[in-house]
């Protein structure tokens, strides 16, 4: 009975997927796999779990039964888990993250590099992209978003800011005289980020706000896309400071407007509150919030 178990969850995890190949890309294994497994399962109970067509897969009256203890298991077993990472001094299990792409050179992976270090016995799985992904459909324990959040259903901490800089390939912005004020830059060409507003907000020191549309050369989907053609000297563009910063080291952009403010942008943490690692992930969370170099973390100190 005890090799069955293993069967169990991946049964419980091709239910919970709703297909063979999520269910397979969750856990790493090959779809055909998983599939086997689950006839194997089968063949042990001497009954069908699953009705299979070339769409999608469907419970049978026993399926659904077995389901409920599969789950039930499931639950149990990760409830021990979590109790016994929040009595351990050295915490054990997976996480998957996903995170923005334009910040997998950032602080924050710094931050989780070092988590990762300190705990031999974590294995984390991170996704790099700047699209959004959904916590629970894709599976992830925790997401790091950028921006201001509005989804009050889930748990969610802060974890710091970074500023935004308006920004310019040199080269391009040679060829254009130097702006004082933003509503100059309306017959610039821009590069956008597809995830945020046409306009661009800008904030003088007076108190002024001045909105800017200009016209778009071209739109991208990716951070770090827009940063490479900026610096290609396409046009305007809005910029994470460390992006900037490093553009104006190298000699590749210039900075616009220095005495107009952005909003700078937020970096959260979100995690379902009904986590399947709820002590891991708030140990995780907290580390990767509150991690400065060469400061350990309160939450990891003894």
């Amino acid at each position: 009975m005890i090799e069955h178990l293993r069967h169990m969850a991946i049964f419980a995890r091709v239910v919970d997927e709703g297909s063979f190949r999520a269910a397979a890309k969750a856990i790493g294994l090959a779809p055909s796999r998983v599939s086997e497994t689950v006839s194997d399962l089968e063949g042990f109970l001497g009954v069908t779990l699953l009705y299979r067509t070339t769409r999608k897969i469907a419970l049978t009256n026993e399926g659904r039964m077995f389901y409920a203890r599969a789950a039930e298991m499931l639950r149990s077993a990760e409830s021990g888990l979590n109790e016994l990472n929040a009595l351990s001094l050295e915490p054990v299990g997976a996480l998957r993250v996903s995170m923005p792409a334009f910040m997998s050179s950032s602080a924050l992976a710094t931050a989780i590099a070092e988590f990762v270090r300190r705990h031999p016995q974590v294995a984390i799985s991170l996704c790099f992209t700047d699209g959004r992904t959904d916590l629970l459909e894709d599976g992830y324990d925790v997401n790091i978003r950028a921006g201001w959040l509005d989804d009050s259903s889930m748990m969610s901490r802060k974890l710091g800011e970074s500023e935004r800089a308006l920004v310019a390939g040199t080269g391009y912005a040679a060829t254009r005289p130097r702006p004082s004020h933003p509503s100059e830059m309306e017959d610039w060409d821009w590069l956008r980020y597809k995830h945020r507003s046409e306009y661009t907000t800008l904030y003088g020191s007076g108190g002024e706000t001045i909105k800017v549309l200009g016209q778009a050369r071209l739109e991208v989907d990716s951070i770090d896309a827009l940063y490479h053609f900026t610096c290609q000297n396409l046009g305007a563009a809005v910029l994470p400071e460390h992006l900037a910063a490093r553009g104006e080291a190298e000699g590749k952009l210039v900075r616009l407007l220095p005495d107009w403010q952005l909003i700078p942008v937020g970096f959260f943490a979100v995690w379902p509150d009904t986590s399947r690692r709820e002590s891991l992930t708030l140990l995780f969370v907290r580390f990767v919030a509150e991690w400065q170099p060469g400061v350990v973390p309160q939450s990891t100190r003894n």
